[in-house]
């Protein structure tokens, strides 16, 4: 049985939502709809209503498209009003023996033990470093034998209006929310693999109005940053500088826009604001001079923030760019003299079954990264904002009478240490003559059932 699935990314230029489906474990895309942008600046909502319309318009062309009614999503919200934090937490082991419910246990202390202001709350509890007695950098703790595990977690939280914000234009859409994910986090699912997980790598999301970072180091994210510049900033500094309408000076970015020396020396001729007769005759190197100067900005203060971090000398995968700023000609090559000692690329998409070659490209990497979240694909563990736990685990069943008793009198009672077993096992013999015993005549199937288990235990 498939289960369907809907991803909006809720971006400053563009909301993009996708309807999927998970079956066994593997996920398809059945349908998409695409709508520009309206109410939402840099990452926040400024109308309310506007913001519905948009996000109302793209699931509308998605269901359309997929034949498929769903009213849940996950959704995306940009790192604008973020904020995380490191907390580390510590529990012992009773039993000796690390199941989910340890794993979960330390997770929650570690965010008990952090000071999440009151005007935040929390989106994300990923940890980075486990610990088990003495032995550091555990990659999964989970079936492990220990008396004490200990784990390094990365808290990454929202304002609280931003997300009441958010919900309140989702809602207007007719749709509820399910999960919410930070933008930069949903890229790096999208766009990196296990080798890049596991060797470290940061990835860049250059978008509309907003660029993110990411840091995915060991076992999840480590470090997240936010810049409030995009591609539209590029469209108005054209705009501006060489007093051409907007629609104008992104065709213009579109087109030609390119930070690449190409040799040669050529005049284009574009409107003036305000003059309807007359053309301005403008130099490309001026015009390439405009978007490298923006580009080289926000890359250099990124690249700063990489530094910053701390990690730079742990992200042996390098730098991943993606986002639809990566489109213009040279973006790779002028990060990569802006860090010359790290390896850089663009990275797109993973191909999901029935994804659409529209779907691939770079831009389009938040929304296939929360579809690929909603489907299991995110960090082994997590603690998402409902503080519910995250996992690719699956539970042993309790398929035993011994299951039932050992877990019932853990819970009812306190957690203490007996020497005496609950159970002890007995001789061939003993259990021989156990069986051959008169049984009890009663009628109370209760009590048939207490005197069949003793007999077998």
């Amino acid at each position: 049985m498939s289960t369907p699935i809907l991803a909006i990314d809720i971006g400053s230029t563009k909301i993009c939502a996708i309807i999927g489906k998970k079956r066994d474990g593997k996920v398809e895309v059945s349908g998409h709809g695409i709508a520009k942008s309206q109410g939402i600046k840099k990452g926040t909502i400024t109308n309310i209503e506007l913001a519905a319309k948009s996000i109302k318009k793209a699931v509308d062309d998605a269901k359309r498209v997929s034949g498929i009614n769903i009213t849940t999503a996950t959704i995306s919200i940009s790192g604008v009003y973020t904020k995380s934090i490191n907390s580390t937490g510590v529990v012992n082991i009773p039993n000796n023996d690390i199941s989910i419910n340890e794993i979960n246990r330390v997770m929650q202390t570690a965010l008990y033990n952090a000071n999440i202001p009151n005007e935040f709350e929390v989106l994300h509890v990923l940890p980075f470093k486990f610990k088990i007695d003495e032995q550091d950098y555990i990659e999964d703790p989970y079936g492990m034998n220990a008396s004490r595990m200990e784990v390094d977690t990365h808290i990454i939280m929202t304002a609280k209006s931003s997300l009441e914000n958010l919900k309140k234009a989702v809602n207007a859409a007719g749709i509820e929310i399910g999960k919410v994910v930070l933008s930069g986090y949903a890229s790096a699912i999208a766009v990196i693999n296990e080798d890049d997980k596991e060797r470290g790598i940061a990835v860049i999301d250059l978008g509309g109005q907003t660029s993110n970072l990411v840091i995915h180091v060991g076992n999840s994210i480590q470090y997240n940053d936010f810049l409030a510049v995009g591609s539209n900033h590029i469209t108005n500094d054209l705009s501006i500088a060489l007093h051409t309408p907007l629609d104008t000076a992104e065709e213009l970015k579109i087109y030609k826009g390119s930070l690449l020396n190409t040799g040669y020396n050529e005049n284009i001729e574009l409107p003036i604001i305000g003059d309807d007769h007359n053309l301005n005759i403008v130099s490309m190197d001026i015009v390439h001079n405009i978007i490298h100067s923006r580009m080289e900005e926000a890359l250099t203060i990124l690249a700063t923030s990489i530094i910053n971090s701390g990690l730079k000398n742990q992200i042996g995968a390098g730098i991943m760019l993606t986002g639809g700023m990566t489109h213009i000609e040279g973006t790779r090559e002028l990060a990569q003299a802006l860090m010359p000692n790290i390896p850089i690329r663009i990275g797109q998409p993973k191909y999901i079954n029935k994804t659409s070659n529209e779907l691939l490209s770079v831009e389009y990497s938040v929304a296939m990264g929360l579809l690929l979240y909603e489907a299991g694909y995110n960090t082994e563990y997590e603690l998402e904002r409902h503080k519910q736990m995250l996992h690719s685990k699956e539970y042993k069943p309790k398929d035993s009478l011994r299951d039932i008793a050992i877990n019932s009198e853990s819970e009812m009672k306190p957690k203490i240490s007996v020497s005496k077993p609950l159970f002890t096992e007995k001789s061939e013999n003993e259990l021989f003559a156990d069986l051959s015993k008169e049984p009890v005549k009663d009628n109370n199937p209760v009590h048939s059932f207490v005197e069949w288990a003793k007999k077998i235990f």
